[in-house]
């Protein structure tokens, strides 16, 4: 798989420590094993992206297991598919992308996420894995060079996807159902919205087609604070919720349900 330049789109090479490519654009490797390859003038803002207190607070949460159902279910769908060369695009902290290089052995893998904070953490996951700072919709790879996509939980530039993937791809996406986490939204909100589970499936862009869909659903009980205030923080209702109604969740366990939906969408 070929990275390139996100700045001039030209083929990288390794060069010392780092990256270089035609036009003497270089990026150096970071000690702890990932390129950044967001420029600053394609940042919104100085750190984009998830921040350290919710990159560590859903790194508890997950590594506590609650959402291990979830994850090893992408791994068995992304192994099926077998690909050579595969991103995670919008890896976050790295916990799905862990899994998925366990399930994809002597494969190409790659992935990225805006946040620093976050590919940080991610490294320690899989460091034989290619870590990247970069932009969902600027992917610093070449053009038909990924055969499997994962979009975990993670806005998607359609037309981004499709440059990615190569004839006879697919995209692995896994998003949340209408009534993921309803207890807990019916806790913040003295309204809940209804959204619908298929809306992404209208967005899907000309060259592309929905193959496979399925959903898990299942009840966790969370009996212990930190795993309340972790989930909360992992969440954006975590900050439209008031402060109130975030410190009664807290204080008192409850069961929520998980329900998630897996798509596969492949590159005609």
């Amino acid at each position: 798989m070929k990275l390139i330049c996100p700045l001039c789109q030209g083929a990288l090479s390794a060069r010392d420590q780092g990256l270089v490519c035609p036009a003497n654009h270089s990026f150096d490797r970071a000690r702890q094993g990932y390129y950044n390859l967001l420029p600053v003038q394609h940042k919104n803002s100085r750190d984009p992206g998830d921040n350290a207190t919710m990159v560590e607070a859903r790194r508890r949460f997950l590594d506590a297991g609650h959402y291990a159902p979830l994850a090893n279910r992408l791994a068995a769908l992304a192994a099926e598919r077998d690909p050579d060369r595969w991103l995670d695009i919008g890896c976050g902290e790295g916990y799905y992308t862990g899994q998925l290089a366990m399930a994809l052995p002597a494969t190409d893998g790659y992935a990225l996420d805006i946040s620093r904070e976050a590919v940080k953490r991610a490294c320690r996951r899989a460091p034989q894995l290619h870590w990247l700072v970069a932009s969902m919709a600027r992917v610093p790879l070449a053009d038909a060079s990924c055969q499997l996509l994962a979009s975990v939980f993670s806005p998607l530039d359609w037309q981004e996807a499709l440059r990615l993937l190569a004839p006879g791809g697919g995209l692995l996406r896994m998003g949340p159902t209408r009534e993921h986490l309803m207890e807990l939204r019916e806790k913040l909100y003295d309204e809940v919205r209804d959204y619908d589970d298929e809306k992404h499936l209208t967005q899907i862009p000309e060259g592309m087609r929905a193959v496979h869909s399925e959903t898990l659903t299942y009840r966790l009980h969370l009996a212990d604070a930190q795993a309340r205030a972790d989930l909360l923080s992992m969440t954006p209702h975590g900050w439209r919720a008031s402060a109130e109604r975030r410190a009664a969740v807290v204080a008192e366990a409850f069961d929520v349900t998980v329900s998630i939906r897996y798509d596969w969408i492949e590159k005609i």
